[in-house]
């Protein structure tokens, strides 16, 4: 959440929402500023009743959401739209059905990691992205030197967000994100969002019509949200807009270099790396909140695929995004910063891989567990609810493995004799099954 970018994409291990990750993720997602934006929004803005999304717009609803309109107006105008732009803007925004069920439905329409690579870092990308880092060389030099942000990463987070900008999104942004504000699940954050968007307007650097993204409200090349943009977007051609959403995606990668930075790239330091583990290896230690050198990781007989130890790009944790089986990365704090525009490990993977296929690295050398498949949303649920009542507290009953499910997931498979991986798979499922 990662909608795909807003992050309904629930940092899933293993698993991640589909094919509109590849071509419609909503990152990046504000996390500086917009924060307390959305906090004020949320102050003034009046509770609503969720919409009914298995129905097509009534009259009744259709007179509810302009009513809203109506009463949105007066908050915009006092968060600084002038009349002139909200007129201009809001006449043609209408209520949009799709966005909803788009939105509803996206918690069953998970892939495996592998599965998800499969498209993301499919030769037709690689071979999409090598010509389009080679195309804009010159500019990415720039960029580099401007932000200190590795051009073959911007790169390959523009192929994974818009395929290289051939797949920018074609809905109303405007209307997307008024729909999903009036529809109350999420209002202050995309009232918010809304509020952004009309003030990228006032400032000129779009008209209303040309205004489009996905149905989520994340637009131009890099699927940026309307607060990101309007804290992190450049001017880079110098021709006094800040346009990401154009033929020529110079203002959206160098936009993109400009967030990377804000959140602390490292410069040169890679995403990852592609690691094997010794036989007896400690599997507690594959742990986000532990962090050694690569140095010490050696000692602990973790090598890169080749044998050697891994050279010293700073602290870093190991990750196994589908298990014991499946392969292994070091990864270092670059992979946190790749987080801020998706928080899926299956997409910061998928960038940190498709960077480095566009430079000309190999496949992954390890395989993947390819007779498992990804856990439903009920199945997660179901995950969390048998954990609990082993004694195994995931706190929450949401169908999101996130690092307290995981925990559970390790303490469990500890007790029972299994390998602490963590892994939330349907091995695991099926052996909670079974009767005690």
């Amino acid at each position: 959440m990662r909608y795909v970018g807003l992050t309904i994409v629930s940092a899933l291990v293993g698993s991640i929402v589909t094919a509109e990750t590849v071509l419609e993720s909503k990152r990046p997602i504000a996390r500086v500023g917009a924060a307390s934006f959305v906090a004020a929004v949320s102050a003034v803005r009046p509770q609503t009743r969720p919409f009914e999304q298995t129905k097509q717009i009534d009259d009744s609803q259709a007179d509810a959401f302009s009513q809203w309109l109506d009463a949105f107006r007066a908050r915009a105008e006092n968060a600084g739209i002038t009349r002139k732009t909200l007129d201009a803007a809001l006449k043609s925004v209408t209520f949009e059905d799709t966005v909803l069920k788009r939105d509803r439905n996206q918690a069953e329409f998970t892939k495996t990691i592998w599965d998800y690579l499969d498209t993301a870092v499919s030769d037709a990308r690689v071979s999409n992205g090598k010509a389009a880092y080679a195309s804009h060389k010159d500019t990415l030099r720039k960029i580099e030197d401007a932000y200190g942000v590795d051009g073959h990463i911007v790169v390959a987070i523009w192929g994974l967000e818009s395929a290289f900008g051939t797949f920018k999104g074609g809905e109303k942004t405007l209307s997307a994100l008024a729909t999903l504000a009036f529809e109350g699940r999420r209002a202050a954050f995309f009232e918010a969002q809304l509020i952004a968007a009309l003030q990228i307007l006032q400032d000129g650097d779009i008209a209303p019509k040309d205004m489009l993204g996905s149905w989520a409200g994340a637009m131009g090349h890099t699927q940026f949200m309307p607060t990101s943009y309007l804290e992190h977007a450049v001017d880079f051609t110098g021709d006094g807009k800040r346009d990401i959403w154009g033929s020529d995606p110079t203002d959206a990668l160098a936009s993109t270099a400009a967030y990377l930075k804000a959140f602390g790239w490292t410069q040169g330091q890679p995403w990852g790396v592609e690691v094997t583990l010794p036989d007896g290896f400690d599997y507690t230690l594959a742990d986000r909140k532990i962090s050694k050198s690569p140095v010490s990781w050696a000692q602990l007989g973790v090598r890169d695929t080749t044998g050697k130890a891994v050279p010293d790009h700073g602290a870093a944790s190991i990750l196994l995004p589908a298990g014991a089986r499946g392969a292994a990365f070091m990864i270092f704090d670059n992979f946190a910063v790749i987080e801020r525009y998706n928080t899926a490990d299956a997409y910061v993977i998928g960038v940190g891989h498709l960077g480095d296929r566009i430079l000309g690295k190999g496949p992954f050398a390890q395989n993947w567990p390819r007779d498992d498949r990804a856990l439903t949303f009920d199945e997660r649920v179901e995950l969390q609810e048998r954990l609990t009542a082993a004694g195994f507290d995931t706190v929450k009953i949401d169908g999101k493995i996130g690092p307290l499910t995981i925990a559970s997931v390790r303490g469990w498979q500890k007790s029972a004799g299994l390998i602490p991986d963590g892994y939330a798979s349907l091995r695991a499922l099926e052996r909670l099954r079974l009767p005690k």
